[in-house]
């Protein structure tokens, strides 16, 4: 019965292949044969399936009919030949949609600066701004504003919006760079200079010690349309100066105009590649990189640029996507898969593992006490939160016809990070390092 069935399947996909070759004779019998295969008696002409396919096939396909032979088909109810054809086309279907939905539509193209175009688009469309707001990276959730078991795919209990400015907050501090950890840093400094000299040679041979810092400068590579660097700057005050770089045009001016909009003098942007920076070295007090790592080609370069410009003693602090390490457990085919498809569809080059970072960090020679952490159960609930704004308000992508497919493919990626996050497949890396004032051993 396994034989005869398997051998049925067969000759209905024949006759499906013959039927495309001759698909102007297939249309022009359409019209009454499905009338007469789909009437009330549902009885098929004199002419039946087997006989059309007879007719229709030429060639290779005649001679795998006469190998087959067509009484199988031929014991086969009418209702049935057209429940074969339905279910062979919907199976087709099914494959071909899998096809696109697993197909990368946005491939990373150094050359040709795909991630810049990209974002340039975003920009444009004004719809990623219009949700994400400033701040076009992941927010942190407490325990309790995360939702569980039934319920973990529902909205979280925090503000879309607050849970990434509390993400800036955070990062600050695991970076040791935090105003409130920096001010206590001041304080136990002097207290230790007290304890080793006198009133008398504090006020005298050490004139320099009462004198304010001097500023700090910033650099925020990846700026985006410079969220974190307003906030940076208002943060550290008017003493600070911070500088965004991004490869997207339309991002730079936009956060330029976002700055002057919100009385932020002390911050400015430019179009510049991270893997070639115009800064001498030893520029910046502390380097800040958010989400920047996942669009750089070259990793290696990546945290060796940061770091020739990063002051000796100065502070580098880096949050971006990661992908699990093997540990001698290679990707299976279907988490290759999965990673072939994030790579490519907001054109990524590549992701690494965390451990590989620390790794890339502790090569240059001159970061010491590197950290890292794992920041993903406080982050997770981002990816899904973003599609939740979406729904409780979808105007702005209902006014843009044009963009429907690509929104729908950007919440399918969305759900996609979720679930490899969720699966740890990926991982939230989280480093930060000092900049030793030698090569460190």
């Amino acid at each position: 019965r396994l034989a005869c069935a398997r051998m049925k399947s067969l000759l209905i996909i024949v006759a499906l292949l013959a039927c495309s070759v001759q698909s102007k004779q297939f249309f022009s019998r359409g019209s009454t044969s499905f009338k007469k295969v789909f009437s009330t008696k549902g009885e098929l002409p004199k002419s039946s399936f087997s006989e059309f396919v007879a007719k229709t096939a030429a060639g290779p396909w005649q001679a795998a009919l006469r190998t087959v032979g067509s009484s199988p088909l031929q014991h086969i109810p009418p209702q049935m030949q057209a429940l074969g054809i339905i279910s062979v086309a919907v199976g087709v279907l099914s494959l071909w949609i899998n096809k696109v939905l697993w197909t990368p539509s946005r491939k990373y193209d150094q050359a040709s600066n795909t991630v810049g175009k990209e974002y340039d688009a975003w920009e444009k469309e004004g719809i990623l701004e219009h949700y994400w707001g400033e701040h076009i990276h992941l927010g942190v959730y407490e325990e309790p504003t995360r939702r569980k078991g039934l319920f973990a795919n529902l909205p979280p209990r925090k503000n879309f919006i607050q849970a990434k400015l509390d993400f800036i907050d955070e990062m600050l501090r695991f970076g040791r760079m935090h105003p409130d950890q920096l001010q206590e840093q001041r304080e136990k400094e002097q207290q230790q200079q007290q304890t080793q000299q006198t009133e008398e040679n504090l006020s005298e041979s050490n004139p320099t010690a009462s004198q304010p810092a001097p500023p700090l400068k910033i650099l925020d590579v990846g700026c985006g349309i410079g969220g974190t660097s307003r906030f940076l700057a208002k943060k550290f005050g008017a003493s600070a100066s911070v500088v965004g770089i991004t490869l997207s045009g339309n991002q730079a001016k936009r956060a330029a105009e976002l700055a002057e909009q919100q009385g932020v003098p002390n911050a400015e942007f430019r179009v510049m590649d991270a893997l070639a920076m115009d800064f001498p070295d030893d520029t910046f007090d502390l380097v800040w990189a958010c989400e920047s790592g996942e669009h750089m080609p070259d990793k290696k370069r990546y945290i060796e640029e940061m770091t020739r410009v990063l002051k000796p003693g100065g502070r580098i602090v880096v949050a971006t996507w990661c992908q699990r390490d093997e540990n001698g457990r290679p990707f299976d085919k279907k988490e290759r898969r999965m990673l072939d498809f994030l790579y490519s569809e907001w054109t990524h080059p590549h992701f690494i593992s965390i451990s590989d970072y620390a790794k890339l960090m502790q090569g240059t020679g001159r970061l010491q006490n590197v950290e890292t952490a794992d920041w993903t159960p406080q982050t997770l609930p981002s990816w899904l939160h973003s599609i939740w704004v979406g729904v409780f308000d979808p105007w702005i992508v209902f006014s843009q016809p044009r963009l429907y497919w690509k929104c729908f493919r950007d919440g399918l990626t969305l759900v996609r990070m979720h679930q490899s996050f969720k699966s740890k497949l990926m991982q939230y890396g989280m480093m930060t390092a000092k900049k030793s004032e030698r090569l460190c051993n």
